[in-house]
């Protein structure tokens, strides 16, 4: 049955409900750049080309700081967890009054200590990228740990900056979260990938065929494949290889420039593979939840990254 119901998003990038186990912060955030390839000695001990050199597609995620602007307690309160309060830091960059209303009166620090559980109120700063925008994105970010821990690593982190190396590792499985390339409105066919009826049906050739769509319930059932909204969905995909971080955007500068992105010029990663989204789109990114045990634990090496323009 898939996704149901296939609507949109309510915001252009994604919400984790489950964090994987672990200590300290349990995710970042960056934007997506674009694709590119690479040429890696294969490390996997099951392959036919074991030990020699391989093409490697890889996507480009370039991850400025992200920092931390508040934090905020949470309650369970009828078996759900409620947040009740939350500390926002003296310093607030002036970027993210484009996003909401800064308090005018500097607050003093709430000694909380009656909670169930804590996160970290974070901000990206796209003003570091070479995207066009100065708007940053909000959002919460879980702690692991006990909550003495949690609670020592947010007022150690309130206000400063934290950078993805503080947070994954080289050869690491990492799960990707964001919202899908939008295709707006579509067909049965496109949407579903349902079978073209014969040419001379009535009616029509690309609409689901059928003795009346179950509709003796007084109104055709949801599992019929209809037209409606494609794309702009939130997913996730599941253990993604960190192939290599670095902080010198050149190594993987494209000639020209990323296509519809531009130029790199932040802390970047290479993730294997390709990942959902489209270009310039905040990709989340948090610890595999289920890793997969064939993946290597260390990265390959890597040989040539390609810099040739995709035009």
């Amino acid at each position: 049955m898939q996704f149901w119901p296939r609507v949109r998003a309510a915001r252009s990038y994604a919400s984790v409900r489950t964090w994987a186990p672990g200590t300290g912060m349990l995710g970042f955030a960056g934007y997506k750049a674009g694709m590119t390839h690479l040429i890696v000695t294969d490390n996997r001990t099951t392959t036919k080309t074991k030990g020699t050199d391989i093409f490697c597609p890889a996507t480009v995620v370039e991850c400025p700081p992200l920092k931390v602007a508040g934090i905020r307690f949470y309650k369970i309160v009828s078996s759900s967890m409620v947040p009740f309060t939350q500390v926002l830091s003296e310093t607030l960059d002036k970027e993210l009054g484009r996003k909401i209303n800064l308090p005018k009166k500097k607050k003093e620090k709430a000694e909380i200590k009656d909670f169930d559980d804590v996160t970290l109120i974070v901000h990206t700063q796209p003003k570091f990228t070479g995207i066009g925008k100065k708007k940053p994105e909000i959002f919460e970010i879980g702690l692991g740990g006990k909550n003495e821990e949690k609670i020592k690593y947010a007022n150690e982190k309130l206000g400063k900056e934290i950078s993805i190396d503080e947070i994954f590792k080289e050869g690491e499985q990492i799960d990707v979260h964001a919202i899908t390339k939008g295709k707006g409105f579509q067909g049965p066919v496109k949407r579903f990938g349902i079978t073209l009826r014969q040419h001379k049906s009535e009616k029509s050739v690309r609409n689901p065929g059928s003795l009346g769509g179950w509709s003796a319930q007084g109104h055709v059932m949801y599992r019929v494949a209809h037209a409606g909204q494609m794309g702009y969905h939130q997913r996730t995909e599941y253990n993604k290889q960190l192939l290599k971080m670095g902080k010198d955007s050149k190594e993987v500068q494209q000639d020209g420039g990323f296509l519809g992105y531009g130029v790199v010029k932040s802390p970047y990663i290479l993730l294997k593979g390709s990942i959902l989204g489209a270009r310039k789109r905040l990709i989340t990114l948090s610890h595999a939840i289920r890793p997969n045990k064939s993946i290597p634990k260390n990265a390959p090496t890597i040989a040539y990254i390609s810099k040739s323009s995709k035009q």
